[in-house]
């Protein structure tokens, strides 16, 4: 039984019961290195040493890049973060509206101080200090990373026009010059034969060689959304599309590990490339339970706010493909980092990409430096609000292949009178 506090003092203002005491303390250390020992049965030398290694390219900047300026500005419900260097850099990014309209007071408050006059260069030191300063430690999760990872790309953005650059070439080489995409959907309370209908219209749309659709109900306790619609819609799609269709299945969580099991079987049957997320993102070890009972690939991390579970889960292949969200992560820097921890395990990367913004320009520039990468990446559509052009991609869609911009940072050039009607957003 646990003693409550009264207990434990008055046993310890009882100088008769010291070699107790003595006892309980070497009991407590044994059992304390027991544990220790049982972590470290799994072997994680290689990541570590990979978490290690830096991932910008330093050496590309022999002279300071001091952060002047750090400004968030707004229009309407888009945010765009404007960074500027002692010298005149200049770098741009298009926050995650979607998370920003809540998140800018943690922007203003905790990150835009911090930033003010330190190095760009030393951006990797500077990820770990603002971890810490302001105790941002504790409001880790969306609230701390897309508002960091929003300046990151700003960031990023000023460094590739520095050297002339892509953002890709800043933090890796350029694998992957065009990223192939699935077409993403959430079609959720739609019965599956008009699921199928709004599917394959999508993917007409973007010639896409491979598909994701929704399963389950979304955090649902094994509840279905509308009941049935799972177990007709997973052979259906498999039937719609053919053999050589690619095909991924998201539960976002859906499933306690026995149906979420079940589910996974259903898929198994009928030849499916991956399942994502069969239980709630926070269950690791349910999801290595799925994984180990199931040949049919298991994805997840786009929930994962922590490096070090992100360690765990490769470590004990909890997880066969990694999905780090590059707002939802903090940027591409961590996500990085994490993607090198999958090929050292032999596991591939397709990152999520969150729905708003310019979000699959920063994965595509993501995508292009990962060795790694899987063959497909997610896809929602290009944005047609913002208005923008691109030298060096027409960002379009041919034959379910997109081409990466090669212009120096993120290769986009947004309408300055666009920009002009933004205000500067104040704490």
């Amino acid at each position: 039984m646990k003693q409550t506090r009264r207990n434990f003092l008055s046993k310890a203002s009882a100088t008769a019961l010291g070699g107790t005491m003595l006892f309980q303390s070497c009991t407590n250390e044994k059992a304390l290195n027991n544990h220790e020992n049982e972590v470290l049965k799994t072997d994680y030398n290689d990541l570590d040493k990979i978490l290690a290694q830096p991932v910008l390219k330093k050496s590309l900047f022999p002279d300071p890049v001091v952060i002047e300026k750090l400004e968030l500005v707004r229009y309407e419900n888009n945010f765009l973060c404007k960074v500027t260097s002692r010298d005149g850099a200049e770098g741009i990014s298009v926050g995650n509206n979607f998370q920003m309209i809540h998140f800018y007071p943690i922007f203003l408050n905790r990150l835009q101080p911090f930033f003010i006059g330190k190095d760009a260069r030393d951006w990797e030191d500077l990820l770990e200090e603002v971890y810490v300063y302001k105790s941002n430690y504790k409001v880790q999760n969306l609230a701390l990373w897309v508002p960091l990872a929003t300046i990151e790309f700003a960031v990023l953005d000023m460094l590739g026009k520095i050297v002339q650059k892509s953002i890709g070439e800043l933090i890796g080489e350029v694998h992957h010059p065009e990223i192939g995409i699935y077409q993403a959907n959430n079609f959720r309370g739609k019965s599956a034969e008009e699921s199928i209908k709004l599917i394959e219209e999508q993917v007409q749309e973007s010639n896409a060689r491979a598909v994701k659709f929704k399963v389950g109900g979304r955090m649902s306790k094994d509840k279905d959304y509308p009941a049935g619609r799972t177990e007709k819609l997973i052979p259906l799609v498999r039937k719609t599309f053919g053999d050589e269709m690619i095909i991924y299945a998201d539960s976002n969580g859906s499933y306690s590990a026995r149906e979420a099991i079940r589910i996974g079987k259903i898929m198994e049957e009928y030849k499916y490339d991956f399942y994502e997320e069969p239980v709630p993102f926070d269950w690791y070890e349910e999801t290595k339970a799925v994984t180990d009972a199931l040949k049919v690939p298991i994805a997840g991390g786009e929930q994962e706010p922590s490096m070090h579970n992100f360690r765990w889960l490769i470590g004990n292949d909890g997880l066969d493909i990694v999905q780090p969200d590059i707002f939802y992560f903090g940027g591409m820097i961590r996500s990085m980092k994490v993607s090198r921890m999958a090929e050292a395990r032999g596991k591939i990367c397709i990152p999520h990409i969150s729905g708003s913004g310019i979000g699959y320009l920063y994965m595509m520039h993501f995508v292009s430096a990962v060795p790694n990468a899987g063959p497909y990446h997610e896809f929602k559509g290009f944005n047609q609000e913002i208005p923008m052009e691109c030298p060096t991609s027409d960002l379009n869609s041919e034959g379910g292949k997109v081409k990466v911009p090669t212009g120096p940072g993120l290769g986009l050039i947004i309408d300055p009178d666009y920009i002009a009607k933004h205000k500067l957003v104040k704490a």
